[in-house]
Parts: C-alpha cells; structure tokens; sequence
C-alpha cells in the first residue's frame, strides 16, 4: 500500500460519521515531587507534593482520541459518567477532540463515579494506582438512553465502534438483548465489536479481537504467557467468520494483523522496530482505524493494512496512549521492515533442512528463483571476517557506563539490572545497522535515565569515539597476531568463505562488501585478511555524511545501474539489516548462523532475529560451499 493509496483513503475517511460507545474513562497522572513533601502538622503524616498533574481521555476516550486524529466528519459519543470534576474533565477533553457529547449521559443515581485512574508518578516510577468507579452500576435508565442513542447513531452514522473494557460496566442482561435486538434490526449497519468480556454475548457484529480472546470464542483456553501459532489463529478466526458471516480482524501483537472476509483470510505481518515500545492502548489504535476505514468503504484486507501502520506510528510513542495522525501513518508506511516468519523463528523444532545439508530452508518459494545470480552482496563481520568477534561485549559496558555516569560504580543491583536489561535488547535489536545510529540510541537512553547531567552528555560522533576506541584495541591486538605470524588468516575468517568468494568469481558473479562498520576500517581489514580483490565490484562502509551510504542504497544502486532482475541479486550476511532490505527488493536472501568465536558451526542466537528479517535459507558458515554453489546455480 503506496503513499497515494493510503493519502486517498485518508481522503475517504474524512467524509464519514463515525459513533463510539464504550467505558469512558480519564486517566490521571499526578507528578510528585518529594522535595516538596512535609509532615502533616494535624496528622503527623507525610505529605506529598504535586509538582505538576494532567489528564488524558482513557478506555474508549482513547478510542475517541485515536478516531479524531484521522479526522472523520463527526463523532459521537455514547455512554455514562458521574456528576463529579473528572466527569467534567473528561466531556471537556471529548469535546475539544471535535466529539458531540450529548450522549454521554450523567448518572446521579447509585452514586456512579466517572471511571478514573490516578497514576502517582514518584522519581519517574508509577506508584500503585488509585481507581475511582469501582462499584458502579448502571441504572436501567441509563442503559434506555444509551441504547435509544445507539438505534440514532445506527440510522445516522456510517460505522459504530461498540468498546467494552471496564470489569462490570455492563451490568444488566437486559441491556445486551436490547443491544442484539438494535444489531439484528440494523444488520447491514458496520457495528465493530470489542469487549473485554462479552464478545460471545453479542450478534450480527464485526469483530475486532486478539489472538486469546479469538481463542476463548472456539473455547480454547490460553495460558497468558502462551503464544497462539498462526495456524491456530487462521482456524479459529476462520470458525468465527464462518459462524456469523461478518469480518474478522485478530491483533497477533507484533506479529501483524489477520483478518477475515467473504474475500478469505488476510496476514498483515507486523512490522520490526529498533526503538524501546510501549504497546498499551495499541488495540483502540487497530480499533478506531479500521472503523474508520470500514466506513469508507475499504475493504477488510486494506483496513487491516492501514491499522497496522496506525498502531506502528502509537507503540513507538512511550508514556503515553498516543494517537496516529495522517502524517505519521504515511511516514511509517514508506519503507516498512515487515516481520516474516515469526512461528518458524521462535521454534526451532519447526526447522526443515535441505537434504544433505546444513541448510535450513525457510522460505520454500526461494528454490524456484534460484540459477539466476549475477551479482553478490556481503556483509563483512560475522560473515566473512571475525575480527571483530565480541564486539556486543564491548559495546555493552561503554553503553552502561555512559548511561550511568558517575553512579556506574554506586548505583544499586537492582537499577543497574534494569539499565542492563534496556541496553541488551537495544543491542540486539540494532545488531548489523550503522554504529552511528547505535550511538543515536545511546544518546537518547542517556537522556532519558538522567543519571548524567545534560551538560555532560556527548553527542553520537563522540560516543562512537568512544566506543571504536574499545573495539579496535581488540582489532589491533588481533592484527598484531597476524602480522607477527603468530596466526594467520584462516584464523579471522568463517569457514569456507573465501572458497565460496573464489568460486562466485569463477561463475563470474560480480561481488560487493557491504559493511555498517566505518568503511576504511572495512577496506583496511578485507585487505588484511587477503580477500579484498575479490571484491570486483566494491567495499563499502559507513561514512561521517549518513546520506552517503547505507547497505539499502548500495542495493538499489546495483539493481538499477546493471538493470537487474530482483532474483539475479545474492545477499548474505548474519544481520538483521541485510535481509530486511534484500527482501524489501526481491533478492535472494542467505542468512549466516555463524559461530564466530568457533569460525564454523551455528550461533542460535541469530537464528531467530534473522528468519524474521526474512532469510529465505539459513546457513552456518561456508563450509558446505560446494553444495551451496550448485544449489545456488540449480545444479544440486
């Protein structure tokens, strides 16, 4: 889905009228500042200091929120709050999100509170909440208006998003018949249905689910830690369409989105992110986006893609139910990194080798593109050479130095865990990307722990200084052991992978090296190693101007200048980044297991992280190159 396609449906939706009925809530966030704070006089009880408060629309007021950045026509707000400050705060904050509010009724009876969550905010950890509404109960009277509201907004409005989070906010029977009753009469009406708890109460809705809840509607019970594999999540979305014939749409985390229609099922992957995530209200985001995409008539398949653009642009916002604006769903739409195989990628057992091989076949399609290759592209360390072997070993300890400052030495296990913890995954995350763009991450980790004054925080170009200084003292050590014949080349490169170079070239494959280390470092050890006149079509390596060279570009590059088919395009590397942006172009992607202190054998380390790349064939070294070669050139 373009850049056009995606302006013009945008186009569409702001000539809808969209209704939402839910729990709406307000989420209130109270900063406490202990520098304030004193002992009470009268009580002898401490007291804390608000330093500053705010307060966001929550539950389906989020739904509202994430509707109004699409900017529909109108919305209309169905539901209930309490005559109290939070209600008025909360009606305030609709209205100002473009939402007509008439609907959203005061209950004076029963004592019912507008739904609250007060989140205490202490030294930047939130303190245990404190949750107002808990006891309400929705009068009958209540549930007559919001279901006369409902039949308006079903004969007046294009699509209804009917939201239900709140434990208890539905609490008459009643209220659901009438619901059905409204749904069967106005069955050719769009009513999108999610409920945290009465999805199998209600008929003649789409349905917008999770991959538990589409689970516990075929009376499957899933362990909350248990992952529901893709083959189920077809079964059980297909049961549901087929029982109620309306469509279907599965949130399967970061794993995508799957729905159902008349027209079949439909997988969204879902799309890889280097940042730190925050996935809460992730859902309203699907939610509202294809209920707006639904009311202009798009269909399930391309409401579903839209969605999932929608909810990349709001888990990468933290601390915050964030919303995704027009702008912010094209930019991400532009040159997504989709996450392929991710069943395969988390269970080894569902591996399958080619016979005779080491190779494990992921992407069975690739066999019917091979015998076309003409040029080659490498990735260099972990790859080809392991001079660099154990560089996250010392990219860990300069991040957490950096990070802690001057409380490296002081600060408690605990904290220190936790820091650990967020540089680990961003290091595994980044893994075969530019350096400078790992150091972007740090200053920004830097940042936002606090430990280091942000007069003292270096900029990326200086923490890459840093950083390099650690690495290439173990890279001269090494060298040095070459030079003094102490070791030899054979000694710094993977199995088999100058064998397979020299035997590309005899095929008279044009080769490249392709490298996110800087790139007279890359030139400097190919030529070391004794490989690099192999490399006819050039060495490349990241420069000081980012603008200049990235492995994307040298891809494209190579495509364009020799007018090449995707499939006569070869790309092999043990990172992330190389496979991503093979994929992106049609290439045939290799992905290299290595073991890089062994020089031969697999790392499962990277299996996982490269499957969802989109390796199409893991290998782990080149030992086996005379039968990759012929499988290669379809002479196996």
């Amino acid at each position: 889905m373009d850049k056009q396609h995606i302006t013009s449906i945008l186009e569409k939706i702001k000539n809808v009228n969209i209704a939402v009925y839910g729990d709406f809530c307000l989420d209130a966030y109270w900063i406490i500042d202990k520098r304030g704070s004193e002992v009470s006089i009268e009580t002898g009880l401490p007291a804390e200091a608000v330093e500053r408060h705010y307060y966001s629309p929550g539950g389906a007021g989020n739904v509202v929120a994430n509707v109004a950045a699409l900017q529909p026509a109108s919305i209309t707000v169905i539901g209930v709050v309490g005559n109290d400050i939070h209600g008025r705060e909360l009606r305030s904050q609709l209205q100002n999100l473009g939402a007509n509010t008439d609907a959203l009724f005061i209950q004076e009876e029963s004592d019912f509170q507008t739904y609250t969550y007060l989140k205490k905010i202490i030294e930047g950890k939130e303190a245990p909440r404190v949750d107002f509404g808990v006891y309400n109960k929705r009068s009958s009277g209540t549930d007559e208006k919001i279901v006369n509201s409902l039949r308006q907004a079903l004969q007046n409005c294009d699509a209804l998003i009917f939201n239900q989070q709140v434990t208890g906010s539905i609490s008459n029977d009643k209220f659901i018949d009438d619901c059905n009753k409204l749904f069967e009469e106005f069955s050719d009406k769009i009513v999108i249905l999610d409920s945290r708890h009465f999805n199998h109460r209600f008929k003649n809705t789409w349905l917008k689910a999770n991959e538990k809840e589409v689970a516990a509607l075929n009376d499957i019970k899933v362990d909350p830690r248990e992952v529901v594999i893709t083959a189920d999540i077809r079964k059980y979305g297909e049961t549901i369409y087929n029982k109620n014939k309306k469509p279907v749409f599965v949130t399967c985390g970061p794993r995508g989105i799957m729905a159902f229609d008349n027209m079949g099922i439909h997988e969204i992957p879902g799309i890889q992110l280097t940042s730190k995530l925050d996935t809460v209200g992730a859902g309203d985001t699907v939610m509202s986006a294809i209920a707006c995409c639904a009311a202009a008539g798009v269909n399930a398949s391309e409401a579903a893609t839209f969605a999932n653009f929608a909810a990349t642009v709001t888990v990468q916002k933290l601390f915050t139910t964030g919303t995704a604006s027009a702008e912010e769903i094209i930019r991400v739409s532009e040159d997504p990194s989709y996450i392929f195989n991710p069943d395969l990628a988390e269970n080894p057992r569902m591996a399958r080798y080619l016979p005779g091989t080491e190779f494990e076949l992921c992407d069975p399609a690739v066999l019917d593109e091979l015998g076309h290759i003409r040029h080659a592209v490498f990735d260099h360390d972990g790859t080809i050479s392991t001079l660099r072997e154990g560089w996250e070993d010392i990219m860990h300890p300069v991040m957490m130095k950096s990070i802690l400052g001057s409380a490296y030495d002081s600060v408690d296990q605990g904290t220190y865990r936790k820091v650990e913890k967020q540089v680990l995954e961003f290091i595994e995350k980044t893994t075969g990307i530019q350096t400078i763009y790992q150091m972007e991450g740090l200053v920004q980790m830097v940042r936002d722990f606090g430990f280091v004054p942000e007069e003292q925080i270096l900029d990326k170009y200086e923490y890459k200084d840093v950083y390099n200084k650690a690495l290439l003292e173990v890279v001269n050590l090494r060298i040095d052991k070459l030079n003094r014949k102490e070791l030899n080349a054979d000694d710094y490169t993977v199995k088999g992978s100058v064998q397979f170079l020299e035997g590309l070239r005899e095929r008279e494959v044009t080769c490249y090296l392709a490298s996110g280390t800087d790139a007279e470092d890359v030139i400097n050890e190919a030529s070391i190693l004794g490989y690099s006149h192999q490399f006819n079509g050039g060495m490349y390596g990241a420069l000081r101007d980012l603008s200049k060279f990235s492995k994307k570009m040298i891809i494209e590059k190579i495509l364009y200048d020799h007018k090449l088919r995707s499939h006569e395009l070869l790309v092999l590397g043990d990172g992330p980044v190389e496979m991503r942006e093979c994929r992106k172009f049609g290439g045939i992607a290799i992905g290299i297991t290595s073991n890089e202190v062994r020089r031969h054998g697999h790392n499962p380390e990277k299996r996982a992280r490269l499957i969802k790349a989109g390796a199409q064939i893991l290998i782990p070294d080149f030992s086996q190159f005379e039968n990759l070669l012929s499988l290669l050139f379809n002479k196996a």
